[in-house]
């Protein structure tokens, strides 16, 4: 018989507007606290070495059941093995799921891009749905829910369709999502674009990410919006962006694997303490990592590494956060083409303490000055955890010829900024660096990285002329390297769906989610 779980570890609100602990299945239904905050787990489980050791032996689905138990969810055993096992199966292309490739005995890529869109959203967007639709279950049948669900999502590049693939033809839920409209790479519309499924929309925005989740945020806290939603559809908001918990919770999953992976390969001494270097632009990934160090994972320095929007690096660098006269800089690694980091209030609001003034008083200021500076002991704390180092579109290329050039693998220029951030940061530790995505899906600038084309120029004409399918055949052919994913590879073969671009403002992302809910009642 499955074991009941109490659930008796609440989620708490960071910035106090919720008084009260909810459930985990209520959180991730959630998505979002009232008044804009996120949701925390009031305590952490911890893990012994060898507990963490004993994960090894464990094929992947059942060491991420054996994580989410400790986490003391309220939804049975049984659930929860049952609903990993559909997680992390046949839709990844390596049974490893997420398998880590040494490059020498000090540099571990760890690939988090096995998934069905080639990028390491996947690791967590194969889970959240699973996990969505099982606590909305559970809650209907507990008389607590009467209503479906449209989850508006703003995207980066990687995001987007890895939500889309994950939410497709679950029952309850419509998914609308939001791109900069000439922010994302060629495949990377393509995938978003030609998603398959009766319950989902694409949105092309007239603007940057940062205009696309500023809006849906906006969206998120219109009460009047949310309200009408409710009585005219029947419909309530929820999230599917890392400021949801059920995002975070599978990529701390895969840090507690990876060490207990590099043990078991002899790559690591158990016991013996790893760097881990992250790229990232909201700080969700690599607060996973940290989040990981806390219940046990004997991980030392976080590695924060960040593109040329540097504003993680300077925060960690300097205590102040201050977007109020920074550009907004369209880089290679466009992912990571962020100003506004959304799970960097979860780290703060760990680091000082918990102090729910503080996280409300640091948000508001950003939100009305466009810039905040932390106190002296959260900052201390910050540099006693972190480093971090900004890499610049020159390097980030340089980078990519380089690493293949040297250990015959090639990156994709995210994985690139990591890469170089790591070995400019990196000291007696090994490293295990976080690879977000398959190199295919930013052919262009792979391309550019191995013909010494500077960031930005012009692609030369007849290369110009490629779709991006035919471009990463070409790079196939001169490398050598032809593990295109089936996913990226037939994307030319797609029909296009969705061509609708909105303005970037909170109206305007009203307008077109009433509409999309009107169709799908038609």
């Amino acid at each position: 018989m499955a074991q009941q779980r109490s659930g008796s570890n609440l989620y708490i609100d960071t910035r106090g507007k919720r008084t009260e602990g909810i459930p985990f299945t209520q959180a991730v239904i959630e998505g979002l606290a009232p008044g804009g905050g996120l949701y925390v787990p009031e305590r952490l489980p911890r893990f012994m070495l060898e507990d963490i050791m004993a994960l090894a032996e464990l094929p992947y689905a059942q060491r991420a059941a054996a994580i989410y138990r400790a986490f003391d969810i309220d939804l049975s055993d049984e659930v929860i093995v049952e609903l990993m096992e559909r997680s992390y199966g046949s839709n990844f292309d390596t049974e490893a799921i997420a398998p880590i490739t040494a490059l020498d005995d000090r540099t571990f890529i760890l690939e988090l891009w096995h998934g069905p869109t080639s990028a390491f959203k996947d690791m967590a967007l194969q889970c959240l749905p699973q996990f969505f639709s099982a606590s909305a279950k559970q809650l209907r049948e507990r008389g607590e829910l009467d209503h479906d669900f449209c989850i508006l999502v703003a995207t980066s590049g990687d995001t987007g369709k890895a939500a889309l693939e994950g939410f497709k033809g679950v029952d309850g839920v419509s998914i609308g999502v939001l791109y900069p409209k000439d922010g994302v790479s060629d495949i990377q519309r393509k995938q978003m674009v030609t998603t398959t499924g009766d319950n989902v929309s694409v949105w092309g925005v007239c603007g940057n990410f940062d205009d696309c989740q500023t809006g849906v945020k906006r969206v998120f806290g219109d009460e009047a919006f949310n309200a009408e939603l409710l009585s005219e559809f029947s419909v309530a908001l929820s999230s599917a962006n890392s400021i949801n918990w059920g995002r975070l919770l599978p990529q701390i999953v895969y840090y507690i694997s990876s060490y207990a992976e590099l043990v078991a390969q002899g790559k690591v001494d158990a016991g013996a303490p790893i760097d881990v270097c992250v790229p990232t632009g909201n700080f969700g990934n690599i607060l996973a990592a940290w989040y990981a160090k806390q219940m046990g994972t004997p991980i030392a320095t976080l590695l924060c590494a960040s593109n040329e929007n540097r504003v993680l690096t300077d925060l960690i660098n300097t205590g102040s956060y201050d977007i109020s006269d920074r550009e907004f800089v369209l880089t290679p690694s466009p992912s990571m083409d962020i100003l506004v980091s959304s799970n960097l209030e979860r780290q703060l609001f760990e680091l000082t303490g918990r102090d729910t003034d503080a996280i409300e008083g640091w948000m508001r200021d950003l939100n009305e000055d466009r810039a905040f500076r932390i106190d002296a002991d959260t900052f201390r704390k910050l540099r006693d955890g972190f480093k971090a180092d900004s890499i610049d579109n020159a390097t980030c290329l340089r980078t990519i010829k380089e690493v293949f050039d040297a250990h015959d693998y090639l990156i994709d220029p995210h994985t690139a900024v990591a890469y170089a951030t790591a070995e400019n940061l990196r000291g007696e530790n090994p490293v295990l660096v976080a690879s977000t995505a398959h190199w295919a899906k930013f052919g262009d600038n792979v391309y550019r990285a191995l013909h010494g084309i500077p960031a930005g120029e012009e692609l030369p004409a007849d290369v110009a002329s490629l779709t991006g399918c035919q471009l990463n055949e070409l790079i196939a052919e001169e490398t050598g390297k032809h593990d295109i994913p089936a996913g990226l590879a037939d994307l030319d073969a797609m029909t296009v769906r969705f061509t609708d671009a909105i303005a970037n403002d909170q109206a305007a992302i009203e307008d077109t989610v009433r509409a999309f809910l009107a169709a799908r009642d038609r």
